[in-house]
């Protein structure tokens, strides 16, 4: 590998780190700069790589590579062994001043750290922990830290790990064992989520310990999260939904991921030639947010999906989809539905059915209340009752809510 000056090598891994997307920061612990090392790096202030808390702060993460060569060959990697890439490598050290050197120039809040394979997966997996460890330990840094963590790896290093990074996560890489069998086959399904049940463990315990002693050390605070590859593999969206509840139910993750298939270039002949509409992508996403915050079971998001190809449909969201084909649970009486039923109506969301909820014990509300708590009355209507308004046949009203939009064509489309 030829000799590279820190910026070049930046570059090349920056760059490279582009396909990760499981970097937010969501969930991270509170610490004060403040202390006997002059601690420097506070999440807590306002927030080249950005993610959002859940209370909105922007934070802005340092999100690299240490390198980008590999001894794996995963087929839908761009930086598999076979790959014709320019490649790159940082040392612990290097990742550790970078860090420090965005933060003091108040470019970062937090580091996203991730890797290729180089050597054994124990000894990338060494150096990972090694960059956490300085930061922590030897220059008192208190911002955000986010490591990617290699499942083939000794348990002790995992462990280590997790005591220094608020948040760890192992990619599943693909929804289902055969695909992954196909196109990873030096990966196993079943290393993979080891590792994470290794994780959920060190997690429950640490946060166990925190309980019983104040001065106990913590344990990726902000839990764990996953990414899957999406378009890469025949598995359908029912395919996927299912997947990702069973990640949820069994590993306790904060966050699954999902990420559109890239082409990319010298591509292996069993990958697709063309990427997935990015608007699956975004589907499944709002498929996610059903299951984790409006109460449905993975069965019934499933069941908005098309039955004889299981895609969710493109050109509505899932919950509309699924409205449209259980008609018989609308309309909903917004004066007397339990919160349950209201979150079921396409356009509200849980803000706005907290809000409903509250003013509705003070009056009957009527459509021009709801419509203050929404941003689109008209797609509310055909799914409500309210004090002043009752819809007529929803298969009539519900038509011009789901006529496809006009759709921005992409300028350098294929």
């Amino acid at each position: 590998m030829a000799q590279l000056d820190i910026q070049s090598k930046l570059a090349i891994l920056a760059d490279a780190a582009k396909y990760d997307a499981s970097c937010a920061s969501s969930g991270t612990t509170k610490r004060d700069s403040a202390g006997k090392k002059g601690g420097i790096g506070s999440t807590e202030g306002m927030g080249i790589c950005h993610a959002y808390a859940p209370d909105g702060r922007c934070i802005s993460l340092l999100k690299i590579l240490l390198t980008n060569s590999c001894i794996f060959d995963c087929h839908y990697c761009i930086n598999r062994k076979s790959s014709n890439v320019r490649r790159a490598r940082f040392t612990a050290d290097e990742v550790v001043q970078l860090t420090l050197s965005f933060y003091r120039r108040n470019y970062i809040e937090g580091l996203f750290l991730s890797s290729g394979i180089i050597r054994s997966s124990d000894y990338t997996m060494e150096q990972i922990a090694e960059v956490a460890r300085s930061l922590r330990e030897d220059h008192g840094f208190r911002g955000y830290i986010h490591l990617k963590t290699i499942p083939d790896a000794d348990p002790k290093l995992l462990e280590l790990a997790g005591r220094h990074a608020d948040r760890l996560s192992i990619n599943v890489e693909l929804p289902t064992v055969a695909g992954l069998s196909r196109l990873a086959p030096e990966k196993s399904a079943a290393r993979i989520e080891g590792a994470m049940g290794a994780l959920r463990h060190g997690i429950e315990d640490g946060r166990d310990a925190k309980k019983r002693y104040k001065a106990a050390p913590g344990f990726a605070p902000a839990g764990q999260s996953t990414q899957m590859i999406v378009g890469a593999d025949a598995a359908t969206d029912r395919d996927i939904v299912a997947k990702a509840s069973t990640l949820y139910d069994r590993y306790q993750l904060r966050r699954v991921y999902y990420s559109a298939f890239s082409p990319i270039p010298d591509a292996s002949a069993v990958l697709p030639l063309k990427r997935p509409p990015l608007m699956r992508e975004h589907r499944l996403y709002q498929s996610d947010w059903m299951m984790r915050f409006y109460g449905f079971a993975p069965g019934e998001v499933a069941a908005a999906a098309d039955p004889a190809t299981g895609m969710l449909p493109l050109d509505i969201d899932p919950k509309l989809a699924w409205a449209l084909k259980f008609r018989e649970a609308f309309p909903v009486d917004v004066n007397l539905a339990p919160r349950e039923a209201l979150l079921r109506v396409p356009g509200l969301g849980p803000k706005a059915v907290d809000g409903i909820i509250t003013a509705r014990r003070w009056r009957r509300l009527r459509l021009e209340d709801v419509a203050r708590l929404t941003r689109s009355i008209a797609k509310l209507r055909p799914f409500l009752i309210a004090e002043d308004w009752r819809p007529t046949a929803l298969g009539d009203v519900a038509a011009p809510v789901v006529r496809p939009q006009r759709e921005q064509l992409e300028l350098f489309a294929a």
